[in-house]
C-alpha cells in the first residue's frame, strides 16, 4: 500500500487525494469529523478542497491506523500530542507563513498570461 507521490499544485478533489493516499473518499469523509486536523475547504460548487497539508495528515493518521494499529482514539491522542505547541504565538506566525506562501502562490498564478 504505497502512496502515490503528491504532486506539486495547490488545491485537490476528495477523488485525488483518495488515489495519492489509497483511501477511499467515505474513509476521508470519516477521518474530518473525527480528525480536527483535515479541515478541507469547499468550492463554490461544494466540493471539498485539500491542501498538501491536508494530503500529510492524512498519510500521517493512515500510517498509525492501519500500519501502528491504533485505535482512532489512540491515533487522535498521538497527533494532538504531536501538533500541540506550547507557545500560541508560534502557532500563529506558522499559520501567517503558510498563508503568505500561499497567497504568493495564487498571485503567480493569477499574473500569468492566459
Amino acid at each position: 500500500m504505497v502512496a502515490k507521490e503528491i504532486p506539486d499544485k495547490l488545491f485537490f478533489k476528495i477523488g485525488e487525494v483518495a488515489e495519492i493516499t489509497k483511501v477511499e473518499p467515505h474513509v476521508l469523509r470519516y477521518w474530518e469529523s473525527e480528525f480536527g486536523l483535515i479541515k478541507p475547504n469547499k468550492s463554490e460548487a461544494g466540493q471539498r478542497v485539500y491542501r498538501k497539508k491536508d494530503i500529510d495528515t492524512i498519510l500521517e493518521i493512515k500510517k498509525l491506523l492501519y500500519e501502528e494499529r491504533f485505535s482512532i482514539e489512540g491515533a487522535k491522542k498521538r497527533l494532538f500530542k504531536r501538533y500541540k505547541i506550547s507557545d500560541n504565538s508560534e502557532r500563529v506566525m506558522e499559520t501567517i507563513k503558510e498563508l503568505k506562501k500561499d497567497l504568493l502562490d495564487i498571485s503567480s498564478i493569477l499574473s500569468k498570461p492566459r
